[in-house]
């Protein structure tokens, strides 16, 4: 662009048919708030500054913005009380620099491709450098949205709001979606003039196209033909309709990829999902954070996995949770996972690694080859290749005030039932007998049995339930 772009983000408003007590800005939508999608549109545009005017729960909002803005330059400025939508950028003017071009977003419609604000920004470049530009859309149902008027050339010379709109202008289908790009300096000066005589007593943001016509400066419209784009959420049942588009066009993407979805209808993507060739995932698969899934992978039914990386070739079994947030979990190659298995943060499997049912995983990194195949839990442990780690077998890692960690070398047998109180080494090649309770290091290669001698009292009577 010739012009540098700086982006206002209108919200402010209360949302009040959400019915929730949260900013409805904040509300979630594939895993994150709707603002963080109008804020990652604005770094779509290479924005050099983002205002974000705030309103209904101010505090709540502008505390939210540090963690979403991912090195967008972001200020929030208030708006009270609220005025309509003209006021609510004049209260970001000050804000602005007049060397700059102005794109209006608004904070509750995050489904709005950056690719599609690029086209309205190239629209109004095409218009002249002081063209007001306005993105437009035909909808089968324009109920209340204001109407794009056009005269008889076909050149727009004005917005209705519903409202103040006659009989007539409420059958146009061409709407106003709330987004336009204005040069700066003449946005200040179409602002300035703006006045609350309408039905609703506020100042409209749709008026300066009214004052743009007057001056005779061009206006144009970058019309598009999915709705979708410019869709708001006014309340739960549209915030969960924009979920389902939204994952509609992810899995669209990765279908366009190769990747096998069993059914496309029942996957949640909330984050980023990149996937290699011959990617399978079953159905009712959640995906958060960053998701890496390598060529081949196989990903079963009803599967919860954020943050991790899994390496060509693995397998991970129905109803298995990876949680890797803060420290991502790294499945190695052909490794095999689950069902009902748990992998927890800084979780590390070496290939051909198999974690199976009832497994719990935290903090541990397992060589190549090693095996927990069931009802087990291993935490804050470095496990060696081809260790044979016992079914009900636990490393004690936690002693009331401090995690100590366990090493099992390679070749180690852990035995079935077994508690290793760490810190503590097993050397390599070493077996633990079943039921064993290790509290020392063991020595490489010896047969180490910890547990009580068996003992048998003849003639034993359970006690008796008393009858008071």
């Amino acid at each position: 662009m010739s012009q540098p772009v700086d982006v206002v983000i209108l919200a402010a408003g209360k949302g009040t048919r959400m019915k929730s007590a949260h900013p409805k800005v904040l509300h979630r939508l594939a895993g994150q708030p709707l603002l963080g999608h109008v804020l990652a549109a604005a770094r779509g545009v290479q924005a050099r500054t983002c205002v974000v005017v705030t309103g209904h729960q101010a505090e709540a909002v502008e505390a939210a913005l540090p963690a979403l803005a991912h090195g967008l330059s972001v200020q929030a400025v208030r708006q009270s009380p609220q005025l309509g939508t003209g006021h609510a950028v004049q209260q970001a003017l000050p804000c602005l620099a007049d060397d700059g071009l102005t794109l209006v977003l608004s904070g509750d419609v995050p489904l709005t491709r950056p690719e599609t604000l690029q086209a309205l920004l190239a629209a109004q470049a095409a218009g002249g450098p002081q063209a007001l530009a306005l993105l437009t859309v035909d909808l089968p149902d324009p109920h209340g949205y204001g109407r794009v008027l056009r005269d008889a050339a076909g050149a727009v010379c004005g917005i209705v709001e519903e409202k103040d709109a006659s009989v007539a202008q409420r059958q146009i289908t061409e709407v106003y979606s709330g987004i336009m790009a204005a040069p700066t300096a003449r946005l200040r000066a179409w602002l300035a003039r703006l006045d609350n005589r309408n039905a609703q007593g506020e100042y409209y943001l749709t008026d300066v196209v009214r004052h743009a016509v007057a001056d005779g400066t061009p206006v144009v419209a970058h019309r598009i033909t999915d709705p979708i784009e410019v869709a708001g959420v006014n309340s739960p049942a549209q915030l969960a309709e924009l979920e389902r588009a939204h994952q509609r066009r992810v899995a669209q993407t990765l279908l366009a990829h190769g990747v096998r979805l069993a059914d496309p209808a029942r996957l949640d993507v909330r984050g980023e999902l990149v996937c290699g060739q011959d990617v399978e995932i079953d159905v009712n698969c959640v995906f958060e954070g960053r998701v890496v899934l390598g060529d081949g992978v196989r990903i079963g039914a009803h599967c919860v996995i954020a943050d991790a990386v899994i390496e060509a070739g693995a397998v991970v079994h129905p109803f298995t949770h990876i949680d890797g947030a803060g420290q991502p979990v790294v499945v190695g190659a052909a490794a095999r996972v689950g069902p009902f298995a748990r992998l927890r943060p800084g979780t590390r499997l070496g290939p051909q690694v198999h974690i199976g049912n009832f497994v719990e995983v935290k903090n541990t990194t397992l060589a190549a080859g090693a095996k927990a195949n069931h009802l087990a839990y291993l935490g804050d442990a470095t496990v060696g290749e081809r260790v044979n780690y016992g079914a009900g077998s636990i490393t004690a890692n936690y002693d009331g005030a401090n995690k100590h960690r366990t090493v099992i070398e390679a070749d180690v047998h852990v035995g079935s039932n077994c508690v290793l109180v760490a810190p503590v080494t097993l050397g390599a090649g070493g077996t633990i007998g079943a039921g064993s309770t290790v509290t020392k290091d063991t020595p490489p290669g010896a047969l180490t049995v910890a547990r009580a001698k068996a003992v048998s009292i003849p003639n034993w009577q359970r006690p008796v339930k008393r009858r008071d």
